[in-house]
């Protein structure tokens, strides 16, 4: 086991409460209308405005992968930048900035504006500037939900199996080939500003779920929930048994990349629930 069985047990469910708050997140910006024409019930889905006027991206559904995934490539490229030349500051105001935007989205789903401008600037500067392993976590349980609501509605189940496979294939080659992924979160966990969730368990040594293995599967089941209505649910339980089995087979003191598992638990979920 890569961890302890008590410290895994953690971790996935911690990427499991994430999962469905950001489901909760996700489906409290869309309504669904149901519209009989020719005899035939259509279901339409429509999405309410983010708050704060944060605009989604203007991309058409069927291309949206290859956008998301040139945007990943570019964001990797400048945070090795940052590392390279120890821009630590750079790193802040950046990581500081977008943990408030998309605590902004997720809070603005159930909070007046004024009530999630205030909560989501306060955990944002804690997470930063008053570093502690609660308002780590407990901002993470949130962030994802409010950065899916961003890129779920302009994705369609076809773009965002592609983006899956194509980020599962890169996830692969950048820890296991240019190894340029073990070293992003090495330089992050050494400034203690890192995205995912952490379980610190022993002196120095930690378990480490990163952002990206948290909100990809959620933009997947998101994406689903679409088309698929509330048996979507039944998707982050495949990939947190997917998580799971990572772990379990995984040695200790070694890097994994965790997204071809997590995407295989993805599509089985998907596929389990299609035969609902």
């Amino acid at each position: 086991m890569k961890h302890s069985l008590k410290i895994i047990l953690i971790l996935v469910m911690l990427f499991l409460v994430t999962q469905y708050f950001g489901l909760f997140i996700i489906d409290s910006y869309s309504t669904e209308t149901i519209q009989n024409i020719n005899g035939e019930n259509i279901t339409n889905t429509t999405w309410s405005a983010l708050p704060f006027n944060i605009e989604r991206p203007t991309v058409q559904q069927e291309t949206s992968s290859i956008a998301l995934l040139i945007s990943i490539f570019l964001i990797t490229f400048l945070i090795l930048l940052i590392i390279k030349y120890n821009l630590e500051i750079v790193w802040k105001t950046w990581f500081f900035t977008s943990v408030l935007f998309c605590l902004l989205i997720a809070f603005g789903s159930f909070l007046t504006a004024q009530l999630s401008f205030i909560l989501a600037s306060v955990l944002s500067y804690a997470k930063i500037f008053k570093r502690n392993i609660i308002t780590q976590n407990i901002s993470e349980l949130f962030i994802y939900g409010g950065l899916a609501s961003i890129f779920v509605p302009v994705m369609n189940i076809l773009s965002v199996s592609i983006f899956l496979i194509l980020i599962s294939i890169y996830d692969y080659i950048a820890v296991f080939k240019t190894k340029h992924m073990i070293k992003m979160a090495k330089s992050q966990a050494k400034l203690k500003i890192f995205p995912g969730i952490l379980i610190p368990y022993k002196k120095n040594k930690a378990a480490i779920l990163g952002g990206g293995d948290l909100g990809l599967p959620l933009i997947f089941t998101g994406v689903a929930l679409k088309t698929l209505g509330n048996t979507a649910y039944i998707i982050p339980i495949f990939s947190t048994l997917a998580l799971y089995c990572l772990m379990a087979i995984g040695k200790k003191n070694k890097f994994y990349p965790a997204m071809p598992f997590l995407s295989i638990g993805c599509f089985a979920g998907y596929l389990f629930a299609l035969l609902l």
